[in-house]
């Protein structure tokens, strides 16, 4: 299907430019290989440590780009967002930074750890109905109080801010053939296979989502923005109610195939990485390598592959039940 969405697309020189604003701000996160994982799927395994970062995801790159893009007088009107989780704390972590106010709004059912964290971080936190309602409060908000939106994830600032993850990768394993990346609301696989295509355009982008929140798969099949009436998904972090235009755009653009992965096959994904690599991701990271277990891809064998773990901010007590 033709691709309608050039002009929205970011081009290489934006990431960057983002690597050199967020340099210093949030740690180059390592890339951890597994003998006996990439044994399991036939293949030589690597693991993009995002659970290391700043705030325990990938968050603060974007968030840190796009409020450094922000006027003056923006800074000072103070920002606006919706998250489940992570944006929260990635955008009140780069606010607290700047001096910028911040004001999130999450759902009723978020969880309480990453509530409590993005408090932490110093921002004000106003929860609100389920993911379906969070975009409209958000509006309400945002009028009444005069704020600045900083979209999770459909802006080119945020997409620049995480295709850093990219020329990271680039940088630590010039030889990766093939990426594997968790999809919520796409920012994400946006940003990292504009990077990855643009320097080494061989390499294969695989995009990874629950089967219970497939919005971008819908959105692609549909090609227009598709907005999810109900979620049902282990992996909070991927469950957007929506695609966005500018993601759909890059998904469409550089990324080669998008597969769908149960809850079942994330859980035993998260276990085995936790087991044998002694990494503590949360679902929405473990997402990528169910992916690879469960052969939703072909991989060819002994290939370089980077399974991308987005984050690790994980609900105790929702790890409790799951193991």
């Amino acid at each position: 299907m033709e691709n309608t969405y050039n002009n929205l697309l970011i081009e290489l020189n934006d990431i960057l430019k983002a690597q050199s604003i967020i340099n210093g701000h949030v740690h180059w996160t390592p890339l951890v290989s597994s003998a006996t994982l990439g044994q399991q799927i036939g293949a030589n395994l690597h693991f993009k440590a995002e659970v290391f970062q700043k705030t325990g995801s990938f968050k603060p790159r974007g968030a840190l780009n796009k409020l450094h893009s922000l006027t003056l007088e923006e800074k000072k009107q103070g920002v606006i967002t919706i998250s489940a989780g992570n944006h929260a704390q990635g955008l009140a972590y780069a606010s607290s930074l700047l001096g910028i106010k911040a004001t999130v709004i999450m759902p009723q059912n978020a969880v309480k750890s990453k509530v409590e964290a993005t408090k932490d971080y110093g921002a004000e936190v106003i929860l609100h109905g389920t993911h379906k309602d969070l975009m409209p409060k958000c509006r309400e908000v945002q009028r009444e109080r005069d704020l600045i939106l900083i979209h999770p994830f459909d802006d080119p600032f945020v997409i620049a801010g995480q295709g850093t993850i990219g020329l990271e990768i680039l940088e630590d394993l010039p030889t990766v053939e093939m990426v594997v990346v968790p999809i919520g609301g796409g920012a994400l696989v946006s940003g990292i296979a504009t990077a990855i295509k643009s320097k080494k355009p061989d390499t294969k982008i695989i995009g990874v989502e629950p089967t219970g929140a497939a919005v971008m798969t819908k959105s692609i099949q549909q090609n227009k923005v598709v907005h999810l009436d109900e979620i049902n998904t282990v992996a909070d972090g991927l469950a957007a109610p929506f695609a966005g235009r500018y993601t759909i755009a890059h998904v469409k653009e550089y990324v080669d195939k998008v597969v769908l992965v149960s809850d079942e096959e994330i859980i035993a994904a998260l276990r085995l990485i936790l087991e044998r690599c002694k990494i503590l991701t949360e679902p929405s990271g473990a997402a990528s390598f169910a992916a690879l277990l469960f052969d939703k891809i072909a991989i060819p064998k002994n290939s370089h592959v980077v399974c991308v773990l987005s984050g690790g901010n994980v609900d105790i007590s929702m790890l409790k039940k799951i193991l």
